[in-house]
């Protein structure tokens, strides 16, 4: 059941306005009865002003009066005809400052053991730009003498779950064994 605006508001105005019981108010608010309880003794909740639910369209007198006649009966929140708010996204994402210098190697990691991952799928994954990708990729970023392929997910820069999804839609199993680089020494000796 979905949940009314600013609950505990509307709890309060709900024990100072309705003869509902206790029980019916906290399973309409998502409260525990006890809490409700103590919102009507005035233990909690003592600066809250109550927040009307029929004049915002939560519920409708006629329920009230519906619920307060039986106290077996739970109230109904009224289903609203606004859309539905779109879920935003999450935004840049914030590595902190003590791990902003392994991003290089995560990104060399990723870059050697998935080369199947494109650019703009890697900066998602570590939150990095396309070039710092191509710096790495090249070799032309300013630490590279000091880059090391670690991978990002032991250096805390993405989890598990977010490489196997980022994996999944470059077209490869997650749980797939990435194949061996070629070893330039054991190549020259063959």
């Amino acid at each position: 059941m979905t949940q009314p605006l600013m609950p505990k508001a509307t709890a309060v105005w709900l024990i100072d306005k309705t003869s509902l019981t206790f029980e019916q108010v906290a399973d309409f608010v998502g409260m525990h009865p006890l809490e409700v309880q103590a919102i009507a003794d005035g233990e909690v909740a003592q600066g809250i002003i109550g927040y009307d639910p029929v004049l915002n369209g939560q519920l409708t007198r006629e329920e009230i009066a519906r619920c307060e006649a039986n106290p077996a009966l739970r109230l109904q929140i009224q289903s609203s005809s606004l859309p539905a708010p779109k879920a935003r996204g999450k935004g840049a994402r914030y590595t902190p400052v003590s791990k902003r210098n392994d991003r290089p190697d995560g990104i060399a990691w990723l870059i050697r053991h998935y080369p199947q991952l494109s650019d703009t799928a890697v900066g998602k994954l570590l939150g990095t730009t396309k070039d710092t990708i191509a710096k790495v990729r090249d070799r032309t970023h300013w630490n590279s003498a000091n880059i090391k392929a670690r991978d990002p997910v032991i250096l805390g820069l993405c989890t598990q779950s977010d490489l196997n999804a980022a994996l999944i839609a470059a077209g490869e199993r997650p749980g797939a064994v990435p194949p061996p680089l070629p070893d330039t020494a054991e190549d020259s000796a063959a």
